[in-house]
Parts: structure tokens; sequence; C-alpha cells
């Protein structure tokens, strides 16, 4: 019966896989995409601080469930670096 559980609860990854491959294996070979590249935020935006009757409520910043997110990051640090390379 948890074997079932189990197996019914894990996530298919292929296609996220699939997905994560090829943002992490694309090139950055063209000045006008890495420019469009390195507008991805940095930062996650949706970290917010609420106050209510003196105290203080810390909503964290969900970008790191997002499985996608270190392959975005580390391509947009890609991109940066093309600029970086071809503005010489």
């Amino acid at each position: 019966m948890f074997k079932e559980i189990i197996a019914h609860s894990k996530p298919n990854k292929g296609l996220i896989f699939q997905i994560k491959m090829r943002i992490e294996t694309f090139e950055v070979c063209h000045p006008k995409v890495a420019q469009l590249l390195s507008k991805i935020p940095a930062s996650c935006p949706f970290s917010r601080e609420i106050r209510l009757l003196g105290y203080t409520f810390q909503i964290p910043s969900l970008c790191h469930l997002n499985p996608f997110y270190d392959s975005l990051m580390l391509l947009r640090f890609r991109a940066l670096t093309f600029l970086n390379e071809t503005s010489r």
C-alpha cells in the first residue's frame, strides 16, 4: 500500500528534465538575445514583509521551489558574460 502511494506521488521528471536541459544547453550568441536574457531578475521579487498590529510576518520568496530557477540564473549569467565579452 505505501509503495503505491510513493509511486503515485513521484512527479514526472521527463518534461521538466528536458526543459532544464534545453535551458542549460542554450547558447547565447546574439547581443539582442543576451540583452533580453539579462533582464531576468537576479533576485526573487516575491519576498514580502507584512506588519500588522505590531507583529512582522515574513512571506518567503518561492523562486527556489521553481525547478527552472537555477537554470535560468545560469542562463542570465552567461548572457551577461556574453555582453561583457562583446563590448570589448
